[in-house]
């Protein structure tokens, strides 16, 4: 923190906030160094269900249709 592209992705995902459950990852921190080597120049980056999904920034057809797929699968 402070991280303004984080930042912008929370807003752009903000109308979808009750369709998927947000879970940031601090990579400055000790536990997430894994993420901190995969991801340090790449942030943000986004996963669904675990599978990589974009990173720097949101795009919103796609992060749309990968929601819409997920939660077709889980009806």
């Amino acid at each position: 923190k402070p991280c303004p592209l984080c930042d912008e992705a929370k807003e752009v995902l903000e109308p979808y906030k009750k369709r998927f459950i947000l879970q940031e990852v601090d990579i400055t921190l000790p536990e997430n160094s894994a993420w901190c080597d995969k991801y340090r120049y790449d942030i943000p980056v986004f996963h669904l269900n675990g599978k990589f999904l974009m990173k720097h920034r949101v795009d919103i057809r796609k992060f749309e249709d990968q929601l819409r797929k997920v939660e077709l699968q889980s009806d």
